[in-house]
């Protein structure tokens, strides 16, 4: 029997085993919209295709599957562009279904018709526009394959019209097979073991993991590595997780907002192991400064990644996993006083440490916004997914929460995207409906998509929102009392909404803490609630994150904020 490309678009969906799909309905996709009764595929309604395809991206970094977004043509399809390039820059698996004109209409600019394939042809992995209703259960075959294999990314399927109406018999392909795309996944063997000779030899070395580490699901591998050798561990801001934040051998976080004794740390080694990470500026700092007497091991599937910033010593391309695995057992194999080599490495970094641990001061007075993080993660025992936004928040939830296990901490690394951790979240409750899913958010950025309330409550998706609201752009305003003259320009957020109101106003709970003796009690009680809350934290307005490495300094050059707090101190002094 012939199938319409509507029913074969969700024949296929059910082979790649697709349970939920986030979208927006529209002119373009009413036939597809038409059978989802038919089909035991759960849809959420959305009200925001951005907000559709972030939550995409949430299902699919706290799973590990292809995250599925439907929007309908024009500018349904435009308005994931955000999306589609955050999910791009960080290396997420998504298939984006986008509707379109029929394709005797393209080109005419015709009503809602939008070159999506033109305009996101720079931030997806590849994407497709169906002329053929023969073509398209092949097409979404090796969509799902190309978003899920090599390094992760995005791609666009564009359907027209006429392709969703039109019949033909449905077979769907067992095998992909495109003769330009073989991601490499096995390492090169001669290389793994230059890898660990160099490790054996090295007496300051460091490993430095990033977000391909999570992709790869190679977390295990890590800490065997770790633990056998006894090299200690840095991650970026995508690599949280990878390593347990808790253990001795963790650095935390380096580069801009990374801890001082991981920024020393590189910048003193002898050898920078980097696994499943791409050397990002925010990282390396002034790279001409980045770690001068390193040699460098650069494990990673994408080939393009290596030696893109810096040089490299021992390129090794391949599956982070399988890379880790083959590593591991060329490391076990050597048989080193692995404790002996690296003792006076370790004492040195534990001097470090202690010489200048992540602190902030707190008072009885106004909430420190690193407290919240703190006793947010006392409570939860770190046992929550935390999703957050972009700006100050971002940087305490990275430096004051602990995170032991990889897929609990979600955020917009390479973009930077505003609007990203709400719906972000509402897609990791979806997958997890089990786990407490905290958004951690700025008043600034939790605006950009604050209308999926109403998506979280219409779906009753229990989120907990954690608002740190200092009426600030608050990362901005840092940026030009640093490096501005203290020129302040647009980023007073006065007119901020009262968050308790408009969260009770969609159906949603609003708590609001003022003082420091209140956040506990905020917290607690949103634990308990089985539906959305959102928890307005009044913070100091003029707090800042710290360390910091300013902009063209290499990553050893940090400030601490000292500088300013002695000149206030004389200022009062004087008055």
């Amino acid at each position: 029997m012939k199938l319409t490309g509507a029913q074969i678009f969700f024949e296929c969906l059910k082979q790649e085993g697709v349970e939920v799909i986030f979208g927006f309905p529209g002119g373009a996709v009413l036939d597809l919209y038409h059978q989802f009764p038919n089909y035991d595929i759960k849809h959420i309604l959305v009200r925001h295709e951005q907000g559709a395809a972030h939550m995409a991206d949430g299902y699919a970094r706290s799973t590990g599957k292809v995250g599925v977004a439907l929007v309908t043509s024009g500018p349904g399809a435009t308005n994931v562009v955000t999306a589609l390039a955050t999910a791009s820059m960080d290396s997420i698996p998504l298939v984006v279904f986008t509707g379109q004109v029929p394709t005797a209409l393209i080109g005419n600019d015709a009503f809602q018709e939008a070159d999506i394939v033109g305009i996101t042809r720079p931030c997806t992995k590849y994407n497709y526009l169906v002329k053929d209703v023969n073509e398209l259960a092949q097409t979404i075959k090796e969509a799902f394959y190309i978003a899920a294999s090599g390094r992760p990314g995005p791609v666009l399927i564009d359907l027209p019209r006429d392709v969703v109406t039109a019949k033909t018999e449905f077979h769907y392909p067992e095998k992909v097979k495109i003769r330009s795309y073989n991601p490499t996944v096995e390492g090169n063997k001669r290389q793994i073991k230059q890898a660990a000779e160099a490790i054996a030899a090295a007496k300051r070395p460091v490993a430095y993991i990033g977000g391909g580490v999570i992709l790869s699901n190679a977390a295990r591998e890590i800490l065997e590595f770790a633990e056998t050798t006894k090299v200690p561990v840095t991650h970026t801001l995508m690599g949280i997780g990878g390593f347990p934040g808790t253990h001795p051998l963790s650095l935390g976080m380096l580069g801009m907002h990374g801890t001082y004794y991981a920024n020393m740390a590189i910048h003193n080694s002898d050898l920078i192991v980097a696994i499943g990470a791409r050397f990002d500026d925010r990282v390396t700092g002034k790279v001409e400064g980045f770690a001068p007497e390193a040699k460098i091991i650069h494990i990673d599937v994408d080939p393009t990644s290596i030696r893109k910033n810096v040089r490299v010593d021992i390129p090794v391309v391949g599956d982070v996993k399988h890379v880790m695995v083959e590593l591991n057992k060329e490391l076990r194999a050597i048989k080193e006083p692995w404790d002996a080599i690296r003792k006076s490495w370790l004492k040195q970094i534990d001097a470090w440490r202690e010489e200048r641990p992540l602190t902030y001061e707190q008072s009885d007075e106004v909430i420190k916004p690193q407290f919240v993080i703190e006793k947010l993660y006392e409570l939860t025992g770190g046992d929550a997914i935390i999703v957050t936004d972009v700006g100050q928040h971002q940087m305490w939830a990275a430096q004051f929460y602990k995170y032991d296990k990889p897929r609990m901490w979600l955020s917009s690394g390479g973009l930077g995207t505003m609007g990203y951790g709400f719906p972000a979240a509402i897609g990791a409750k979806v997958a997890h409906p089990e786990k407490n899913v905290f958004s951690i958010s700025g008043d600034g950025s939790i605006q950009m998509n604050i209308q999926e309330i109403a998506t979280s409550i219409e779906n009753n998706i229990p989120v907990k929102v954690v608002i740190l609201n200092n009426r600030f752009l608050g990362m901005v305003r840092q940026w030009q009392e640093l490096f501005y003259q203290e020129r302040y320009s647009s980023v007073d957020l006065g007119s901020t909404p009262d968050f308790v109101k408009l969260a009770e106003a969609y159906g949603a709970i609003g708590l609001r803490a003022e003082k420091p003796s209140e956040v506990v009690p905020v917290l607690k009680e949103a634990m308990k609630a089985k539906r959305t809350v959102f928890m307005d934290f009044v913070i100091a307005r003029y707090e800042k994150v710290f360390p910091m490495v300013p902009a063209g300094a290499s990553i050893n050059e940090m400030i601490f904020g000292e500088e300013k707090k002695k000149e206030e101190k004389k200022l009062k002094a004087v008055k």
